[in-house]
């Protein structure tokens, strides 16, 4: 369970069925996690089985991949 039994709105979150944005709610009845949309009644689970996975960036990267990854450019004069 990650939300309380109290409805709290979802910013910035577009409904599924109607695409109106700002309408969902999040809220959990016996244990289970729910998502609704106030403008047209959609209702379903929320099935949230993992953590997001991280976006490979410069930041989480070794400096051996780093330096795998960098490569000598040669810059041609097209006049020549």
């Amino acid at each position: 369970m990650v939300f309380s039994t109290k409805k709290r709105f979802i910013a910035g979150v577009t409904c599924p069925k109607c695409s109106v944005m700002d309408k969902l709610q999040a809220f959990s009845e016996d244990g289970v996690d729910f998502r609704e949309c106030v403008s047209c009644g959609f209702k379903d689970e929320m099935r949230i089985s993992s953590s997001p996975k991280e976006v490979q960036t410069r930041v989480n990267l070794s400096k051996d991949e780093i330096n795998q990854q960098i490569s000598a450019v040669k810059i041609v004069d097209p006049k020549e």
